[in-house]
């Protein structure tokens, strides 16, 4: 078997990385994009603000590109196992591989490798990416991977996620995926709207908005989560058993919720100590001096004062 452009000749297009794709790369880079742009004008921001303003907006940064991020990346739930398995159907040779699952909010990755790479005059090193968002026929995806004769570990392991399957895990993963993401965009818009607050004098709803932002991470979290309440079917390769467990993008996601919605807590406990309430209830406000207009009409003179 012969490389081509490091695709086999028989595959129509370039196969996905299981982890990262072009899609999660370009939302890197317009968010680094965005902080080397800022990192321009801090030498413009004198006193202590610049420090304030820094913080601000790469903390900031870091929110909002783990939450577009995380919609791309395939490692919320992963799994691997080293088994000694068949290689093609109709075959009685064996093969020894690491097998991998990656399950993401758009579909499920499934890898295979070669331990060594190199087996029966074979480079045993693939990943195949089976997409199940709305507006894709998982179940065409794994018919085409029939058609093109893909290794039989692969196809024993998309299988299980097909409508058809007895396992009956297919509309579970994608409808909680579904919301997941749907979830994640409205904490992409609430996080917008927090860094519109932010930039007027309207912290305490800056903060408001942040911790929704967070609450709305954590939903997302507990939505992805409701397909571990069903029993997943023994993913079996003689006597090793592929187990997943949730991924590095799941973990990501709930440290940043977490530290979103203690952002808001710091911010709203910093707020009471900056502006403490008047007795009428209502916070101080920082009074800006005002001077009287040069037009203004000159005050009436006091003629017992001449």
């Amino acid at each position: 078997m012969t490389l081509f452009d490091s695709v086999y000749p028989f595959y129509p297009q370039q196969r996905k990385a299981f982890v990262f794709d072009v899609s999660t790369i370009i939302v890197i880079v317009v968010f680094l994009t965005l902080a080397c742009s800022f990192l321009l004008i801090i030498p413009g921001i004198r006193g202590r603000v610049r420090l304030y303003w820094t913080l601000r907006v790469l903390l900031s940064l870091v929110v909002g590109v783990v939450i577009v991020a995380v919609q791309f990346t395939g490692d919320w739930e992963t799994g691997w196992v080293k088994a000694n398995t068949s290689y093609k159907s109709f075959s009685c040779a064996l093969v020894k591989v690491d097998i991998g699952l990656h399950v993401g909010l758009g579909g499920v990755n499934i890898t295979l490798m070669g331990n060594p790479v190199s087996q029966i005059n074979e480079t045993i090193n693939y990943n195949e990416h089976f997409a199940w968002r709305f507006g894709a026929d998982y179940d065409h995806s794994y018919s085409q991977g029939l058609e093109r004769g893909l290794p039989s570990p692969i196809l024993y392991v998309a299988e299980k996620f097909t409508k058809q399957s007895p396992c009956g895990v297919h509309r579970q993963y994608r409808i909680s995926s579904h919301y997941a993401s749907a979830t994640l965009w409205v904490a992409f818009c609430t996080w917008l709207i927090s860094n519109m607050l932010f930039s007027m004098p309207v912290l305490v709803y800056g903060g408001y908005m942040l911790l929704v932002t967070g609450a709305f991470m954590i939903f997302s979290l507990l939505s992805f989560s409701t397909v571990r309440n069903s029993p997943m079917c023994p993913i079996q390769f003689g006597i090793a058993t592929l187990r997943t467990g949730y991924g590095g993008s799941f973990w990501l996601t709930l440290a940043t919720g977490k530290d979103t919605t203690l952002g808001h807590t710091t911010l709203s406990f910093w707020v009471c100590q900056s502006f403490p309430p008047r007795n009428g209830g209502e916070r101080a406000q920082r009074v800006q001096p005002t001077i009287a207009p040069a037009c203004a009409s000159p005050s009436k003179l006091n003629p017992n004062s001449i």
